[in-house]
């Protein structure tokens, strides 16, 4: 008896939004950046990538992205570093960072933790947990502008 392949889940379509949010997606490894992109802009995101630490350090401050997808081992300057420099400038502290990460010890989170990142996630993750992930902490960071005025 053979069995039936396994499908995974095909993305949704896309919602026609005008205002979609943007994701900065920081990874090393091109593969990565574009299966996540291509799930996330299925979705109803838009997407901009970068693969290195200063990419996203620039790339923040030109597009002021919704939200940053983090990987923390990155050439030229790791996710940590990049994080602690987002969340110093006044202008982009209040963009949430996700770390996505191969490291998977404890303490690896708690670094990530302390140098300003709102969650950890680590890899692999299947694209659409990241979305559950990134709604999520859109919806938070809405509540709480709501709250403040």
């Amino acid at each position: 008896m053979t069995a039936k392949p396994t499908r995974r889940a095909a993305p949704p379509a896309r919602p026609a939004a005008p205002d979609r949010p943007l994701v900065l997606l920081v990874d090393d490894v091109s593969d990565n950046r574009m299966v996540y992109s291509m799930w996330l802009d299925a979705v109803g995101f838009r997407t901009a990538e970068a693969a290195t630490g200063r990419e996203a350090l620039e790339a923040v401050g030109r597009l002021r992205p919704a939200i940053v997808v983090m990987d923390l081992s990155l050439p030229q300057m790791d996710g940590w570093e990049a994080t602690r420099r987002i969340k110093a400038d006044p202008a982009t502290r209040g963009i949430p960072v996700v770390a996505l990460t191969g490291y998977a010890l404890g303490e690896h989170a708690h670094r990530a933790r302390e140098a300003g990142c709102d969650v950890v996630i680590t890899k692999p993750c299947l694209p659409e947990d990241l979305e559950k992930v990134l709604r999520g902490l859109l919806g938070r960071v809405s509540e709480e502008a709501r709250r403040r005025t």
